[in-house]
C-alpha cells in the first residue's frame, strides 16, 4: 500500500509549513461524491446531524480518506502511524447563513498547548462542487502561529484570506492551530463539509515525504522563515545546527522578546535560539514571566470552548523547544516551580524536545504525581514522546490510568498505546478505561489495546468491539 500512495513533495511540504494549508483531491468519479452528498442530505432530513457517529451513519466517507492522494498528504505531514481522532463533525452551510467570525478550533476535551511543530492536521472534505458564492471554508494562510490577528470580524480582517473552492472531492488539509471560518452562503444551494482530525502518533525521525532535499527553499515569501526552517528540521528527524555566528546581539533580542509585537517576538526567540546554551539562563527566566503573565487566557472558559481554551506556546517557549538538549536541565529544574502553570509549561516544552530530553526522565517521572493535572498530563505526553519505555515507566502509566482527571487518563492511554508489546502490564487497566465516563477516552483505551497487540489485548478489544457494533443501515424507519 505505502508505494501506491502520493506523498507530498519538498515543495508541497515547505508551502504547507508556511502556509499551514493544501489541498488534495480525492479524484474519484463524480458519482462517488454525488452519493455520499445524498446519503448525508437523506441524514439529515430523516434524523438530524449525527455529530461524531456521521462516519458509521455514511461508512463510504471511509474511503475518501484511503484516496492514495489524501493518505499519501497525511503520511506525508504526520508520519505513516497517523490516527483518525473519533471527533468529527458534518458542516452543513445552507443559503443565507451568514459567516462565521475567525476562529482556532479547540483540541477537543484535552488541553494540548499549541505549537508550530504540529501533531494535529484538520482535514475538510468537500462532497459536492463548491464555489466562492456557496460559503466555502476559508483559512488565513500563514497566521496559525499567531495567537491574535487584526480582527476576528471579517469585514474587518486585514490578513488576506483563502477559500476552499473546488470540485467535489477537494480535501484541505489544515494546520489544527490555523484562523479559520464558514463564509457566507449566498447561493442556493446547501454547502457540505465533513471536518475530520488527524494525529502524529510517532516523533519524526526521518522525512516521510518524496524527499530530494535537504535545504530549506529560499523561494517561498515567509513571514517568519526561522521558524518555518526550525519545523522543517524537525519534521526531518535531525536538530538545525546553530550557526557559528548567531546574528544580533543577545541582550537586544531579549529586549524585544519581551516588548515587541507578536510577529517581532517570535523572530526574536528563533534569533536568541541561535545562541544555544548561552540563552538558556536568560530564556528559562523570560518563559516563567510569560508563563505567569497568561494564567487568565490559559483558564479561561468561552460559549464555544466550556472546558477550557487551548493556549498557544509562548516565545521563549519556542526558543527552548528550538534549542533543543542544553535546555533540558533548565527546564527539569522549572519542574518544581511553586506555580503550576510554570511547572506545566517547562513539561510542555520538555515533549518538545523529544529524545533529546532523555537525561531529564526520571524528573519527568515524578512531575507524573504533581497535585496539578495539567502538569501531570504534560509529563505524560513528554514521556511518550522521549520514547524510553521501562518496566517503571509502564507502572506509573498503568497507575495513571486510574487519575482523577480525564485529561491525564487519555494521555496515559496514549503513550501506552505509543509503548506497543511493552505495555501488555496495562491491558486489564485499559479494559476498564473501554468503560470511561469520557467517550474519547473510550477510544483512546480501544487504542492502545490495539497498539499493545497481544493475543490477550486483542481479545478485549474484539469482544468489546463486537458488542458495541454500529450497523450504518438500521435506522427508526428499518430497524431489523
Amino acid at each position: 500500500m505505502a508505494d501506491s500512495i502520493r506523498l507530498l513533495s519538498d515543495e508541497e511540504m515547505q508551502r504547507f509549513i508556511v502556509d499551514g494549508c493544501l489541498t488534495v483531491q480525492a479524484d474519484y468519479p463524480p458519482s462517488f461524491h454525488a452519493s455520499i452528498r445524498d446519503q448525508i442530505e437523506a441524514v439529515f432530513a430523516a434524523e438530524g446531524n449525527p455529530g461524531n457517529n456521521i462516519l458509521p451513519r455514511v461508512p463510504l466517507i471511509g474511503r475518501v480518506f484511503e484516496h492514495p492522494n489524501v493518505q499519501g498528504a497525511l503520511t506525508s505531514l504526520l508520519g505513516p502511524d497517523y490516527i483518525l481522532n473519533p471527533h468529527r463533525h458534518c458542516h452543513l452551510n445552507p443559503p443565507g447563513r451568514r459567516g462565521q467570525q475567525w476562529h482556532k478550533d479547540c483540541y477537543v476535551y484535552d488541553h494540548n498547548v499549541r505549537h508550530p511543530r504540529f501533531y494535529w492536521v484538520l482535514a475538510f472534505y468537500f462532497p459536492q462542487d463548491t464555489t466562492e458564492d456557496m460559503g466555502p471554508s476559508g483559512v488565513l494562510p500563514g497566521m496559525q502561529m499567531y495567537k491574535t490577528i487584526s480582527d476576528v470580524d471579517p469585514e474587518k480582517t486585514q490578513e488576506e484570506a483563502r477559500a476552499f473552492c473546488g470540485p467535489a472531492g477537494t480535501v484541505a488539509l489544515i494546520h489544527f492551530d490555523s484562523w479559520h471560518r464558514a463564509t457566507e452562503n449566498v447561493s442556493s444551494k446547501n454547502r457540505y463539509m465533513l471536518k475530520f482530525q488527524f494525529a502524529r502518533t510517532q516523533e519524526p525521525e526521518k522525512p516521510t515525504w518524496d524527499h530530494q532535499r535537504r535545504a530549506w527553499s529560499p523561494g517561498i515569501e515567509d513571514r517568519h522563515p526561522a521558524l518555518s526552517r526550525d519545523v522543517w528540521h524537525w519534521l526531518c528527524g535531525k536538530p538545525k545546527k546553530k550557526q557559528q555566528s548567531p546574528n544580533g546581539n543577545m541582550q537586544d533580542l531579549l529586549s524585544v522578546l519581551k516588548r515587541g509585537s507578536e510577529g517581532e517576538r517570535l523572530d526574536a526567540a528563533y534569533g536568541l535560539a541561535e545562541f544555544g546554551a548561552l540563552a538558556v539562563p536568560e530564556l528559562v527566566v523570560a518563559m516563567g514571566e510569560e508563563a505567569l503573565a497568561t494564567i487568565a487566557e490559559t483558564e479561561a472558559k468561552t460559549p464555544d470552548n466550556a472546558h477550557g481554551t487551548n493556549p498557544t506556546s509562548g516565545c521563549a517557549a519556542l526558543a527552548l523547544a528550538s534549542i533543543g538538549a542544553p535546555a533540558a536541565g533548565a527546564l527539569a529544574e522549572m519542574l518544581s516551580d511553586e506555580h503550576w502553570w510554570v511547572r506545566a509549561v517547562a513539561a510542555h516544552v520538555l515533549g518538545r524536545l523529544g529524545a533529546s530530553a532523555m537525561e531529564v526522565e526520571p524528573a519527568l517521572r515524578k512531575a507524573m504525581s504533581d497535585r496539578h493535572w495539567w502538569v501531570r498530563r504534560n509529563a505524560i505526553e513528554a514521556l511518550g514522546a522521549i520514547g524510553v519505555f521501562s518496566a517503571e515507566l509502564i507502572a506509573n502509566l498503568t497507575a495513571a490510568i486510574g487519575d482523577e482527571d480525564y485529561r491525564v487518563r487519555r494521555n496515559a492511554a496514549l503513550v501506552l498505546a505509543k509503548s506497543g508489546a511493552a505495555g501488555c502490564a496495562a491491558i486489564e487497566t485499559l479494559a476498564e478505561m473501554l468503560e470511561d465516563e469520557n467517550r474519547y477516552n473510550r477510544f483512546y483505551a480501544a487504542y492502545g489495546l490495539k497498539q499493545i497487540g497481544t493475543p490477550d489485548a486483542q481479545d478485549i478489544l474484539f469482544r468489546s468491539l463486537f458488542n458495541s457494533r454500529w450497523c450504518s443501515i438500521t435506522t427508526k424507519d428499518d430497524l431489523y
